[in-house]
């Protein structure tokens, strides 16, 4: 049983100058923007609110996020909408392979809500998103940041069974915090999907939010977690609080210890390390390969 002791709730700490980000502008930010708008996709991006997101649409790339913008879970550290998701848009895979190909885009990420309502796990569409890019941009490599399926095998089969060049699922934070962040999700089952997946022969990847109240012990336990399963790539960054209604951050973690982590990843034998307090699990992501 998976230890799940509170996280403080501190005073409201005061974001240091390392995190000031530059606000979206350049033609290819507004032109990223246009298609998807245009498009009707969402990107993780906007439902994010990720701090990168000037900078990766600056440089052409999105990472769209499939089956809808209604989650049907309440991790207490992310800003997408929890509720009672639409119906599945079956035509979503032949808009999102469009809009690569539109974009010119060579290595896509994609990522999706949770839809736990569906027998599927909404399995199929991303099944039918991964093998509708391969047809219509057969030269773009994709990375697919995946939820756990709840522990449905036959389900994440699928996944394997079209073998993107990368697949990605999140631990976000270390075992003993787990409960709380990610409410419905479970740290072990998380860890039997990226080993299936390391078995499977799939370079797989996942990630780590800081300042929630971790120690550092715990933080590299988490790693040599990562590792033990086959993990190949890891991303660690500062968790940054999207609303007064989710967690609050407990402390900003300095450069220097994200250079630490990094460090101790690749010593421990961890291929990949994106280390830094902006990092997100697609930061980069091209990279990667």
């Amino acid at each position: 049983m998976e230890n799940s002791t509170p996280i403080p709730t501190p005073e409201r700490v005061r974001k240091p100058d390392w995190l000031r980000v530059k606000l979206p502008t350049g033609k290819e930010y507004l032109k990223v923007r246009e298609l998807v708008t245009k498009h009707k996709l969402h990107t993780i991006c906007e439902s994010g609110n990720c701090p990168n997101m000037g900078e990766c649409w600056g440089a052409g790339t999105a990472t769209f996020m499939i089956l809808g913008n209604i989650c049907t879970r309440s991790c207490g550290f992310c800003a997408v909408a929890t509720g009672r998701p639409l119906p599945v848009d079956w035509d979503e895979p032949a808009r999102v392979a469009e809009s690569v190909k539109l974009m010119s885009v060579k290595h896509c990420v994609i990522t999706s809500v949770d839809r736990d309502e569906l027998k599927d796990g909404g399995s199929i569409i991303w099944e039918q998103t991964v093998n509708k890019i391969r047809e219509v941009s057969p030269q773009t490599t994709m990375e697919t940041l995946i939820p756990d399926f709840r522990g449905q095998w036959e389900n994440l089969q699928r996944i394997i069974d079209v073998r993107p060049e990368i697949v990605s699922h999140n631990i976000e934070t270390v075992k003993r915090l787990s409960k709380q962040v990610r409410i419905q999700a479970k740290y072990d089952r998380s860890m039997e999907v990226l080993e299936r997946l390391a078995k499977a022969g799939i370079k797989t990847k996942s990630g780590i939010m800081l300042g929630l109240g971790e120690t550092e012990a715990e933080v590299i336990e988490a790693m040599q977690d990562l590792k033990n399963v086959g993990v190949q790539i890891v991303t660690i960054g500062q968790y940054l609080q999207p609303t007064l209604k989710h967690l609050p951050v407990v402390e900003y973690i300095k450069p220097e210890q994200f250079a630490k982590y990094k460090q101790i990843g690749l010593d421990m034998g961890i291929r990949y390390v994106e280390s830094g307090p902006l990092v997100r699990s697609s930061y980069h992501a091209e990279k990667h390969l």
